[in-house]
């Protein structure tokens, strides 16, 4: 159901505020670069520092700009269940294509407590659900095991992989249905995913480099692996400066090199470093991207 590339959009800001204009701006950017799809209010679009209200708000204008020309994965993820569910069912109601949510952070819950929260949100809303896996960010890893009993859920069409072990993205291929979609969650890693039977990427790349990422899973997946392999090794580079520190520090500032949003973040989250920034730009302009 959700295959190809998506990008994990950004949230910007001007003044504090959701900068509206420049978030519909960045969606007809990722259209007219082709990707399948955009991924609001995951990690990347600063989900975890937005109220309900501004989370909803962006939901609604990425679907209301997207306008079913590329799908929109919602993301609504929530170390609560309760929370999770209603986060849904606003994503179902305004017209997202599927939802996109985070394994339970901090909570820490055993794998039957992620089978639990997963099954629990996915009968209350009848919705397509994308389980996220990123054990750096929620303190628990989600099992292969795990996954292949999530994939025999209806609603729970696939997976976005950032557990960072190929060996273990290779088992959750293996292990859940040909119907259950892996994605990559790495940039650095789309290629092996890709090579190991994934079937594309939330990228936060795609950012800023949308057309480069679309070609190489494009180009995978057309049966041209050498040219997939030649544009990883021209990109890795910048996928490396995009994660020099916490992501998105490092994409939005890129965005703002190339003009397209206001360098603005939010607290805890601090701006990129001078560093960090002198190498981002070496990086974007060895792509030609500023």
């Amino acid at each position: 159901m959700f295959e190809g590339v998506f990008t994990a959009l950004v949230t910007p800001f001007r003044d504090g505020e959701v900068d509206e204009p420049a978030l519909r701006e960045l969606v007809e950017l990722q259209v007219a670069a082709g990707v399948d799809g955009v991924a609001p209010c995951g990690s990347t679009g600063e989900a975890a520092t937005l109220s309900h209200a501004e989370h909803g708000r962006v939901v609604e204008i990425v679907v209301e700009a997207a306008r079913r020309r590329i799908q929109v994965l919602a993301g609504t993820g929530s170390n609560n269940t309760r929370e999770s569910i209603e986060l849904t069912r606003f994503a179902k109601r305004v017209g997202a294509d599927g939802a996109l949510l985070i394994s339970p952070y901090y909570n820490k819950p055993t794998q039957e407590g992620i089978v639990a929260h997963y099954t629990a949100i996915a009968r209350d809303t009848g919705f397509p659900l994308v389980v996220y896996n990123i054990p750096g960010r929620t303190a628990s890893n989600i099992l292969p095991a795990t996954l292949a009993r999530l994939a025999d859920l209806e609603q729970v069409v696939g997976v976005k992989e950032s557990c960072g072990d190929i060996a273990q993205i290779s088992e959750v291929v293996a292990e859940c249905p040909e119907s259950f979609t892996v994605l990559s969650g790495d940039d650095a890693l789309i290629l092996p995913v890709l090579a190991v039977g994934g079937r594309g990427a939330i990228s936060t790349a795609s950012n800023v480099a949308p057309r480069e990422v679309v070609e190489l899973v494009r180009a995978f997946r057309a049966g041209d692996p050498a040219r997939a392999l030649q544009l990883h090794q021209r990109l890795l580079p910048l996928f490396r400066a995009l994660f020099c520190e916490t992501n998105p520090i490092p994409v939005k500032a890129a965005l703002a090199l190339q003009g397209r949003i206001r360098d603005e973040i939010r607290l805890p989250l601090t701006k990129l470093s001078q560093g960090g920034r002198e190498r981002l730009q070496v990086a974007l302009k060895e792509q030609g991207l500023v």
